[in-house]
């Protein structure tokens, strides 16, 4: 099973949040989990917002970022093609999304079309997940 996890997934891998206990469950599942490359700006992005409303959690967050780096190299990592960057404008569109969200759920319908197994989209986003859904992929997370 392949699951795409977009980067509200992968932050609960990381930090302990509502959600985190299914993520994990999703990614000890899965044989191959993927993500978009701007997941890696995203994921920082996060943490560094976090850091900033929480100052007492610095060094939790700096433990997550430096396992998440770590592990990095094991995601399948979708680039952001020109032809994907199109799909993404697309989705953007059709679905109303935001502009990373479009990246993700792009990455993840080309992951989807262009694999054997199939697809789940782990994300904590109800609107992202719809659009998903339509798309044919999994969505375990409402």
């Amino acid at each position: 099973m392949i699951t795409y996890f977009d980067t509200s997934a992968i932050v609960k891998l990381y930090i302990d949040e509502p959600g985190a206990d299914t993520i994990r469950a999703l990614a000890e599942a899965a044989a191959v989990i993927a993500t978009a490359r701007v997941a890696f700006v995203e994921f920082h992005s996060a943490l560094a917002r976090r850091a900033r409303e929480a100052p007492a959690d610095v060094a939790a967050l700096d433990l997550a970022r430096k396992a998440f780096v770590a592990d990095w190299p094991s995601f399948a990592v979708v680039e952001l093609t020109q032809a994907l960057t199109e799909r993404a404008a697309e989705m953007a569109e059709a679905f109303a999304l935001r502009g990373y969200d479009a990246v993700h759920l792009a990455s993840a319908d080309l992951v989807h079309r262009e694999g054997e197994a199939s697809v789940t989209f782990a994300c904590f986003d109800r609107h992202l997940n719809q659009a998903a859904r339509m798309l044919g992929l999994k969505t375990p997370v409402s």
